[in-house]
């Protein structure tokens, strides 16, 4: 791995260059050809979500709108990184100014508290679906779902923001090499020359609090969800109603897992070499924004009948989303109603 010797960044407010090294500087043009497979693979799949639910009128119900939504998120996670880590590979150039750094570094850990967020959002649509489900569509409305979307942005600007005015702040005067092909917060932070305790306990205190608190309300989310299914539904439809909890579990646990095996592998310092670092770094940013419009895509009954249509396939037999769902009371009609109804809301994700 190479230096710089560029050594005249002596003040977090210069806009001296910094250079991002990913190592395997000789493979650079080798890496090139997998990271823009995956990075086409991202694109392709998250804007064919995307487009199928916003062309599908039928899709336009809350729990496929938060699928676009998330598929959105990934897309712009994915355009943050990527692209000048690509220019990187094929021109072995990886730097980049200060102020683009920490821009990066805002836009990198903004779309992974939004990606975190959509998923109790997610769970609480699934809650609704399956334990209130004839008073669905007047509970999970349009308007509720911005208001959601809303607060998870503001959440994760106020989070974002003091993270990267701490960093701003630090004098910088050792080397300006970050060893991450991106602006991570720990990266950024390691190359300031003073005390830098308060930006890792930020960190550290942010992402658990994250994590813990959306984990909590979407395994309670879940939790009760079962519990319903197990009470309500029996055979085929208590089988759709644990696919749609696997299904999101699944989403989680990529998601969660990447994130955690980086953080846990990167504190282990030394022992861990720099090549292992990346590429679980790679993992976390990249690898769930990839992996979820794939789940979903495949998994998602409605969603891979309108693509495989698109495509000239036959298509495969489902009811239409929420067709089941009155606006009146649960606890005013027969537990057959809601039978019906719990159906109708497992048949949304596969089947």
């Amino acid at each position: 791995m190479s230096a710089v010797n560029d050594t005249n960044f002596k003040s977090a407010t210069g806009i001296s260059p910094t250079q991002i090294s990913p190592g395997l500087q000789e493979f650079h043009p080798l890496l090139f050809i997998p990271f823009f497979c995956l990075y086409l693979v991202n694109v392709v799949a998250n804007c064919t979500i995307i487009y199928t639910i916003q062309v599908e009128e039928s899709l336009h119900s809350p729990m496929y709108l938060l699928i676009s939504l998330l598929s959105a998120v990934g897309l712009c996670s994915t355009n943050a990184i990527m692209p000048q880590m690509l220019l990187a590979f094929l021109f072995h150039s990886g730097r980049v100014s200060l102020p683009g750094c920490l821009a990066q570094m805002f836009f990198i850990y903004l779309m992974i508290i939004m990606d975190s967020s959509v998923l109790p959002m997610m769970a609480l649509d699934r809650y609704v679906a399956i334990c209130k489900p004839l008073r669905y569509m007047n509970i999970m409305s349009k308007r509720l779902l911005a208001m959601l979307t809303l607060a998870a942005l503001i959440r994760g600007i106020s989070v974002v923001c003091p993270m990267v005015v701490l960093a701003s702040r630090l004098p910088f005067c050792q080397s300006n090499v970050i060893q991450h092909f991106a602006c991570e917060h720990i990266a950024l932070v390691s190359l300031a020359c003073s005390s830098t305790s308060r930006n890792s306990i930020l960190g550290m205190v942010v992402g658990a609090v994250i994590i813990i608190f959306d984990t909590v309300c979407i395994l309670a989310s879940y939790t009760v969800i079962v519990h319903t299914a197990l009470q309500i539904a029996s055979g085929s439809l208590r089988r759709k109603a644990f696919h749609t909890c696997s299904t999101q579990l699944l989403v989680m646990f990529f998601m969660y897992s990447s994130f955690l095996s980086s953080s846990i592998v990167y504190r282990a310092g030394q022992a861990i070499s720099q090549d292992v670092h990346n590429l679980l770094s790679t993992i976390y940013l990249l690898l769930p924004s990839t992996v979820n419009p794939i789940i979903y895509g495949v998994r998602t009954k409605e969603i891979k009948q309108r693509v495989l249509r698109s495509f000239g396939r036959r298509q495969v037999a489902g009811a239409e989303p929420h067709e089941a769902f009155p606006a009146r009371d649960d606890k005013a009609l027969p537990s057959a109603a809601k039978k019906e109804a719990l159906g109708a809301a497992a048949e949304d994700i596969g089947g």
